[in-house]
């Protein structure tokens, strides 16, 4: 019985070579090369019964298999990748390279943890904390997967799982994103060949989630801004800064809880966002944003009365908490502006669900409404191109599409 990677030659198998069994009734597991009729064989150093062999083919292994399944698979892949590296096959090469053990290479857990250490120390909790869950959820997947078991086909299978456990395709490419960031660190540091590299076109490529967004009418806009809320409240509170979002720009929660009085430059607000800090340093530009009356009402109700131009403009967080913990304080914000605006909003009947993002998305799409081009929109949100700005006014084309059908049967 044998497993074949079909494929131009050289051809590539394991088999379960049971010419002779051991002691123990198990027989060596190996893999196996053909090209131009000559078969070289090479150990995997796992020995299994016929019975366990037929198992490890199965979808599902019991605990004492998962290992030795590992090991057999990881081997196969890394007998194929050599072999599509080679620009000539030819077995002195393969061999010297399936037998190269680099005893100062870093696993790919090693890569992860320097990377979210390096991300926590920027404060981008965020983002490390993102970058945890792949990990995490990679290791669920296969509890010692390692850079060279990245295969296009490892890829796929781990998609598949992904989904198969009820979760979007949108997580997918979540995790998947921060691996190929990982591996092209890998490939850098030359801990890994580029012939390997499994992501791209042709490869292995990345899902896009459909995120789909829905923004809010200037007439929805008007409800909520007129709302009677008790003052002081949690639902007052949650209605000005959701407001505060729309007037300006549609800055989202972090760059307000981080804004300072020194950001203040008379009628406007200067600021870089948080999320491109780090991202887009060599063309990062500071955001300016023109306070509105409106906007300044905001400030003056809830703003920190010190005004010292180091001073955080509202008193979200404070210049003593941890990263983690000004992190875990701005998540909580967030949930509650959320929770108090979807009660706003089911009481006032808007039938969409509304959070912070939807105010950011409202102010995009009535900017285009009214006639805004897409690089003055995208220098405005932020953006660092004009294809983000492109996919995130999206459903704005759909939206006017669907105007124009209707125009069509207005005879």
């Amino acid at each position: 019985m044998q497993i074949v990677c079909k494929y131009m030659k050289p051809n590539v198998a394991i088999i379960h070579d049971t010419r002779r069994a051991k002691a123990d009734e198990k027989y060596p597991v190996k893999v196996r090369i053909t090209y131009n009729r000559k078969q070289k064989y090479y150990p995997t150093n796992i020995d299994l019964t016929e019975t366990d062999w037929k198992k490890i083919h199965g979808e599902r292994v019991a605990k004492e298999l998962k290992d030795p399944k590992e090991t057999v698979f990881g081997a196969l892949s890394k007998a194929q990748n050599i072999c599509d590296g080679l620009p000539v096959f030819n077995f002195t090469l393969f061999e010297k390279q399936f037998y190269t053990v680099r005893s100062n290479k870093k696993s790919l857990a090693n890569l992860y943890e320097e990377c979210i250490a390096r991300l926590k120390s920027e404060g981008r909790i965020g983002t490390a904390s993102s970058y945890q869950c792949s990990i995490n959820s990679l290791q669920e997947f296969r509890p010692k997967i390692n850079l060279e078991d990245i295969t296009i086909d490892t890829l796929k299978q781990y998609e598949k799982w992904v989904l198969e456990a009820d979760k979007s395709i949108t997580t997918v490419g979540i995790y998947l994103r921060a691996l190929r960031s990982l591996f092209n660190v890998a490939v850098k540091e030359g801990l890994i060949s580029q012939e390997f590299y499994p992501f791209g076109r042709g490869k292995y490529e990345i899902p896009a989630g459909q995120n789909i967004k829905k923004a809010l009418t200037k007439a929805d806009v008007g409800k909520i801004y007129n709302y009677p809320t008790a003052l002081g409240s949690n639902p007052d509170k949650a209605k000005d800064f959701w407001l505060f979002t729309y007037f300006c720009n549609g800055i989202n929660m972090k760059d307000i809880a981080l804004l300072k009085y020194k950001n203040i430059d008379g009628d406007f607000i200067r600021f870089i966002r948080a999320k491109t800090k780090y991202t887009t340093r060599k063309n990062s530009k500071p955001i300016s944003i023109v306070l509105s009356d409106k906007a300044k009402t905001v400030i003056q109700k809830w703003g920190n009365k010190d005004k010292t131009p180091d001073n955080y403009i509202f008193p979200i967080i404070s210049k003593e908490m941890s990263l983690e913990k000004q992190y875990t304080t701005i998540q909580q914000f967030i949930k509650n502006v959320n929770y108090n605006m979807g009660n706003i909003a089911k009481d006032l009947g808007i039938d969409k669900h509304v959070t912070t993002y939807t105010a950011r998305h409202t102010f995009s799409t009535v900017l285009k409404h009214s006639g805004a081009s897409t690089e003055f929109i995208g220098e405005a949100l932020g953006h660092s191109n004009k294809k983000t700005t492109e996919n995130y006014l999206d459903s704005f084309e759909q939206d006017t599409q669907k105007e124009f059908a209707k125009k069509l049967m207005d005879f």
